[in-house]
């Protein structure tokens, strides 16, 4: 006899998915008999991402190029989704990119990039996975990945750290205005996530060199640092968020709205 799984029968569409926090998502959601899609903006890597968690669950995985900022692609995504398994249950709004500069450097334009990326993307993929689940007369859930950096900022990630806000802000209004409709908007708020077995962090590959920089600290020392400086001295991984997003989606307590802290506990992160 076999034992069902929390996720059993259930479709997963994952934005911005080719990286080590997606990987780690997609590992954990499959093993609880989810059926996942993809989705990335880079072509090439996510072709190999694909093949990748193919082989975690046979049959029961696709991938789907979109891009967030443009409402044509995301439209079309889920149309593919829509088509290849009949129904998406879940969403997890994972794309995201970052910039490291002072405030008094900032370059205008980079900025204005996050804008689009982190706050307009949100804001699309969220008024389309409310559209697919009314479509389908059906509730469903979205996890938003925000960041420690919304409680806890960093000098010099200016730029990531209030555009997030503005992402995992409109999350808790998504949770307001969708509730009427059984559906549910979380957040999950990692620390640094540098890779998840061979997956790096694309958002790490952008600032890592940037964030050594402003600490005069290398490689092995910045992944001590993220470690050392939280409570319980744990390094962050993919599957760590991966389980954080598990409780939600699978519905194990009535909630909305809420924010699960993936960082090891951090001190200057807790309400003041």
């Amino acid at each position: 006899m076999t034992c069902k799984k929390l996720l059993d029968g259930k479709v997963a569409l994952i934005t911005g998915a080719a990286g080590a926090i997606g990987y780690g998502i997609c590992e954990v959601l499959l093993e609880n008999g989810c059926t996942i899609a993809a989705s990335d903006i880079d072509s090439e890597k996510l072709a190999e991402f694909g093949d990748d968690i193919e082989k975690l669950s046979p049959g029961k995985t696709s991938t789907v190029v979109m891009d967030v900022t443009d409402t044509a692609s995301v439209k079309n995504g889920f149309s593919d989704v829509l088509q290849k398994f009949g129904r998406i249950d879940i969403v997890i709004h994972n794309a995201g990119i970052a910039y490291v500069s002072k405030i008094m450097d900032m370059d205008l334009k980079k900025f204005q990039l996050l804008e689009k990326v982190n706050v307009e993307g949100t804001l699309i993929i969220l008024a389309e996975a409310a559209r697919c689940f009314l479509e389908q007369k059906t509730q469903g859930d979205i996890v938003i990945m925000s960041t420690k950096n919304v409680p806890s900022p960093s000098a010099g990630f200016g730029a990531y750290s209030c555009t997030k806000a503005a992402c995992h802000q409109l999350g808790r209004i998504a949770s307001l205005e969708f509730a009427e409709y059984g559906i549910r908007v979380n957040m999950v708020a990692p620390d640094a996530v540098f890779s998840e077995g061979k997956y790096k962090s694309g958002l790490w590959d952008l600032v890592g060199a940037d964030r050594m920089k402003a600490r005069g600290i290398n490689e092995k020392e910045l992944h001590e640092y993220y470690r050392n400086r939280n409570l319980l001295k744990s390094a962050v991984t993919g599957r760590d968020v991966g389980n954080a997003v598990l409780y939600f989606v699978s519905r194990q307590s009535p909630t909305t709205g809420a924010t699960i802290p993936v960082d090891g506990g951090l001190p200057d992160a807790t309400p003041r």
